[in-house]
């Protein structure tokens, strides 16, 4: 009966901390949508102290919560919510909890990128039982007691560069040094049969979108990546390793599986540029559009189009290493396969973002039409106005000169001169209603003939 006392205990504990997560969700999104419908000089700063305080009250209670909790917490929420608490979980925490949810949802937050890391580390990684199995390491002496297939570094510091590279025989490169290097230059094989090669991977935030290059070294059947910072497709990469057995067996195996995340991770960000690209396409078939929203409507497109083109860039970086790799024969029979349908892949991303580039220029010829439509709409408002005072500015001129006062001597001024206005503004008028009859006429005349 305890056990299962300590059971309801633990299943209503998880209810109350769900119930304060969704109640500070809800706080979070009541007073962020009230903030912004109320225009204040001080919007901004309102806005980001509420965001905080929301935030933290949340960010401190998930420091509070045990790895289960959390994991089953992120697992009830729905998808928005829980990419906000996502971003709230620490660091040091977020591996633990990724193993434990399940495989949708697990890939869905870590190839969103909602989690970066920057920290420097080292980690290694060998084959337990089939699986990856991940060791941090802090100082050289642990070196002593692994035998990798891999080997993570990211952000190395000099020193760790340095005796990582002396523990293995091998000089391992700065990664802020491998942006410089040639096209040419960045697949080889060095004379004691090192392969190196330096790909770049696609790393997609909320507020840019970018290419990180990763330098890879085979060296006596252990894999070395060297990056400057996290990429989600490594994350998901090691997740992937550590909970499948059998998913890799050498370093190929896991050089091979991080080019097919990042061409899967290249996938759902073509997904992404479309579904962003078919919301802009809902604005732009609108009837009307003003010069403020086709402006914003521009800068989505000039997003998705910069987001495309790196895309298609990341996915012909890896065609070339795929093709390095099976062309210096290093590849077994069954990773030559794996490489090959990475290969087929990437020729069906190719045809994918051809036909995005091609939407996205509607789309901006779209956009660019309603601003010319909406200019001449203002030039042939002026052209009106131009054409209804003419007449009128030729009279005033009339007015103006002295032969219409000698006309005029034996009349009153007020009078003269109240009558000539008068007139004027009845031709003005006549002028007006004239128009808009010839416009009206060449209205049925177009709708005649569009009928026909």
């Amino acid at each position: 009966m305890s056990g299962q006392n300590n059971n309801l205990t633990d299943a209503d504990t998880v209810k109350d901390d769900l119930a304060e997560v969704q109640d500070l969700l809800a706080k979070h999104r009541l007073v962020e949508d009230m903030v912004r419908r109320q225009e204040t000089p001080r919007h901004d700063l309102v806005e980001d102290l509420v965001h905080r305080q929301h935030i933290g009250e949340l960010r401190t209670l998930f420091a509070r919560l045990p790895t289960v909790t959390a994991a089953i917490i992120l697992s009830a929420l729905p998808e928005e919510d829980r990419l906000i608490a996502w971003k709230e979980i620490a660091e040091e925490r977020v591996d633990d909890i990724l193993e434990l949810l399940s495989d949708d949802i697990r890939e869905d937050l870590v190839g969103d990128a909602h989690h970066i890391s920057t920290k420097v580390m080292v980690n290694t990684f060998d084959l337990h039982n089939g699986r990856l199995r991940q060791i941090t390491i802090d100082r050289p002496a642990q070196l002593a007691n692994v035998k990798p297939i891999w080997v993570d570094l990211v952000a190395p510091t000099p020193r760790v560069r340095e005796w990582v590279g002396k523990h293995f025989g091998l000089e391992i490169p700065d990664p802020e040094d491998l942006t410089d290097l040639e096209a040419s230059a960045r697949f080889y094989v060095e004379d004691n049969g090192e392969i190196h090669l330096h790909s770049d991977f696609l790393l997609d935030l909320e507020e840019e979108s970018r290419n990180v290059a990763v330098a890879f070294i085979l060296h006596n059947d252990i894999l070395f990546s060297v990056r400057a910072e996290e990429l989600p497709v490594f994350r998901l990469q090691r997740l992937r390793a550590r909970t499948k057995p059998g998913y890799v067996n050498d370093g190929t195996d896991v050089l091979l599986d991080l080019y097919a995340a990042d061409a899967e991770y290249s996938a759902d960000r073509l997904e992404d540029v479309y579904a962003e690209l078919e919301l802009v396409g809902k604005k732009v078939l609108n009837t009307k559009m003003t010069d403020e929203e086709a402006g914003n409507i521009l800068a989505d497109i000039a997003r998705q189009e910069d987001l495309n083109g790196r895309i298609r860039r990341n996915v012909l970086d890896t065609r070339r290493a795929e093709s390095f790799l099976m062309r210096g024969k290093f590849l077994s029979v069954a990773q030559l396969e794996d490489a090959r349908q990475i290969m087929r892949d990437i020729e069906s991303l190719d045809g994918h973002t051809s036909f995005l580039f091609g939407k996205i220029n509607f789309l901006m010829d779209a956009v660019v039409g309603f601003i010319n439509i909406n200019q001449n709409q203002r030039v042939s408002k002026l052209t009106k106005l131009g054409i209804i005072f003419m007449p009128i500015n030729v009279l005033a001129g009339i007015g103006g000169m002295s032969e219409f006062s000698m006309m005029t001597t034996s009349i009153p001024w007020p009078i003269s001169y109240g009558a000539f206005i008068v007139g004027m503004a009845l031709i003005g008028w006549m002028t007006y209603v004239a128009l808009r009859h010839t416009e009206r006429r060449e209205s049925r005349k177009n709708q005649e003939t569009a009928r026909t």
